[in-house]
């Protein structure tokens, strides 16, 4: 199984802070330095957002005017203003500034200009936006965080107006091996994976969620790689067969096609099912309560086609425990007695009518 690395970026940063400091401006730049992140900006967001101003205040000093100008966008949206245009346009002003030009930061504005117009039914100027914007961050920052960031905004669009192909082929420009980040990475391929399934693209679709699902571990995104393991669960379980080698080997091998050549058929051995069901399972959120568990419902789903219902015996025996609706629907569904359906059966109607 693949290892978990461990978490850093600017949570890190906001963490050491709480924990040694307070400190000077000067410490801070120590701190960066070892943590080899590229952008104070991306640490000053973390620190509003993560509720620690005096860091904040701390760190003003090594921002740019461009990134100060960012920043107050930020906070605007935090605080919950909606009316963001005149900001967006007063910000583009300074970073376009000749004494204070910054064409990374006028990339990641110009996508933050998109993304307003979307919301307020410009898709016209959205696209363009959007567009300009990827293309200049992949020119001035590639697989950086924005540039990240506008690769699956692009996506996102795309897949609001209906253009799933669009959105594949964007998905598609986030390489593994590019140094995109591993979330973005995961993000990129659960998309992808949904959109080749409903092509019937078996094979593609599975390597996808396999690859969703390793990236996302790698990140430490558990729901996320709980989400794209019940995903390549779902797709692979019909296709198991013990002459098929390793899922990792598959995906390492698999290389665009040419016109003449037949699709690639999806092909799982056992192990690559069980080794992601229990990894999955053991990554669940622990008892069965909570108004909304999806994961918990995918999962039960995957064991109940698996046969492998030994993990939720406990869930199983208790209908009072539950409180999500749609759980109970689920347990209903997997139940094996007449006992067992009419027990759930009264949960769910409890809950229904709450």
């Amino acid at each position: 199984m693949t290892n978990i690395e461990s978490p850093k970026g600017p949570g890190v940063f906001v963490s050491r802070w709480r924990t040694e400091g307070p400190v000077d401006a000067d410490v801070l730049n120590q701190w960066k330095d070892e943590l080899d992140w590229p952008s104070w900006l991306s640490l000053a967001e973390a620190a509003l957002l993560m509720d620690a101003p005096e860091l904040l205040e701390v760190m003003t000093v090594h921002l740019s005017k461009g990134e100060q100008a960012v920043l107050g966008l930020v906070r605007r949206r935090w605080l919950g203003d909606t009316h963001l245009s005149q900001a967006i346009e007063a910000a583009l002003s300074v970073v376009r500034d000749p004494e204070t030009r910054d064409l990374a930061l006028e990339g990641r504005l110009r996508m933050e200009r998109g993304l307003v117009r979307f919301e307020a039914g410009d898709t016209e100027g959205a696209e363009e936006d959007l567009t300009w914007a990827e293309t200049r961050l992949k020119s001035v920052a590639k697989a950086s965080r924005d540039h990240d960031l506008s690769l699956l905004n692009k996506a996102a669009y795309h897949m609001a107006q209906g253009e799933a192909l669009m959105a594949l082929q964007v998905y598609g420009d986030i390489s593994r091996k590019a140094g995109h980040a591993h979330e973005t990475i995961a993000i990129s391929r659960l998309g992808a994976s949904r959109i080749r399934n409903a092509l019937g693209h078996h094979f593609d679709a599975g390597r996808h969620a396999w690859n969703a699902h390793k990236h996302a571990m790698i990140a430490s995104q558990i729901q996320m790689a709980i989400e794209a393991g019940s995903l390549f669960l779902d797709l692979a379980i019909e296709f198991q067969s013990n002459d098929a080698p390793p899922m990792h080997v598959q995906v390492e091998e698999a290389r665009p096609l040419n016109l003449e050549d037949d699709p690639p058929i999806l092909s799982v051995h056992p192990n690559d099912i069980q080794q992601v069901f229990d990894w999955c399972v053991e990554h669940l959120e622990p008892g069965w309560g909570g108004p909304e568990r999806p994961a918990l419902r995918a999962m039960l789903t995957i064991a109940h086609r698996l046969g492998r219902m030994e993990p939720f015996t406990d869930l199983m025996s208790q209908p009072e425990a539950v409180n999500d609706p749609m759980l109970a629907a689920v347990a209903q569904a997997c139940s094996d007695s007449p006992e067992d359906t009419e027990a759930w059966g009264q949960r769910l109607a409890q809950l229904t009518m709450l």
